[in-house]
């Protein structure tokens, strides 16, 4: 993937911010708003093309007037992962204890991009992707992480099981999250630097990776509940939230 096209704003300007010499070009309306009027401000302070754009008229429908929509984008290089050995370096070089994540074959764009999100606001030290039937971080992941990915450093392994050991061998302690485990979240201390790793939508953890981990979690519903699971990028933000207190 040589480029990407963001349409988000802030997924614009945490590229600018963080990498500007990936961002190729900004182009746009004057109708794009205020957090696109920074995008072109910072794009032209750091010598990005900045070009305009046509607004689009959108679809009418009966007895409605044609809805005009922004036009705006950037178009940034993806930003690069980085080895294991780099992902795990903090390990241990800090007074407070951190937390990583590992995504066991997420599929969804989105959910991968709210991850990233949530990883970001929680300060998530990185997070371990797979690359085998998994969502690649690609424009829409960009979007819906609203900046996020370019805070949060990240690793793509063929191995999760592998990768898993080497965590463990740097001193993580390797937390499986499942919606069929009796233990709940609010039983994990926090006394210690956790590795948590959450599972594809629809089949969850695989069980080569369940036997690499320490402990496994489940976050508990309320009694009588009428839906007794999460979406996965909602449960990461209620197990990033738990880590954070």
């Amino acid at each position: 993937m040589s480029s990407l096209t963001l349409h988000n704003p802030h997924s614009a300007l945490a590229a600018l911010k963080t990498r500007p010499d990936d961002v190729l070009a900004v182009e746009g309306t004057s109708a794009g708003g205020p957090a696109w009027d920074e995008v072109f401000l910072m794009a032209r302070e750091n010598q990005v093309r900045v070009s305009k754009a046509t607004p689009k008229a959108g679809g009418r429908k009966p007895g409605h007037k044609p809805v005009r929509s922004s036009a705006c984008s950037a178009t940034v290089r993806p930003r690069h992962s980085v080895d294991l050995a780099e992902l795990f370096a903090m390990v241990g070089n800090e007074e407070d204890h951190g937390v990583w994540l590992a995504l066991d074959q997420i599929q969804d764009p989105q959910n991968l991009g709210a991850i990233f999100r949530s990883a970001a606001f929680f300060g998530v030290k990185g997070i371990l992707l797979t690359d085998s039937r998994s969502a690649p971080l690609s424009s829409t992941a960009y979007d819906i992480a609203s900046g996020g990915i370019e805070f949060v450093p990240f690793s793509v392994c063929s191995n999760l099981a592998s990768a898993l050991k080497i965590a463990k061998e740097r001193e993580l302690w390797i937390l499986g999250t499942s919606e069929h485990e009796s233990r709940p979240l609010s039983e994990i201390e926090r006394d210690r630097n956790w590795l948590v790793v959450l599972g594809n939508e629809e089949k969850g953890l695989r069980k080569a990776t369940l036997d690499c981990c320490d402990l496994t979690c489940g976050i508990q519903s309320a009694p009588g509940a009428g839906v007794q699971s999460l979406n996965v990028s909602v449960a990461a933000g209620a197990i990033l939230s738990h880590f954070s207190v």
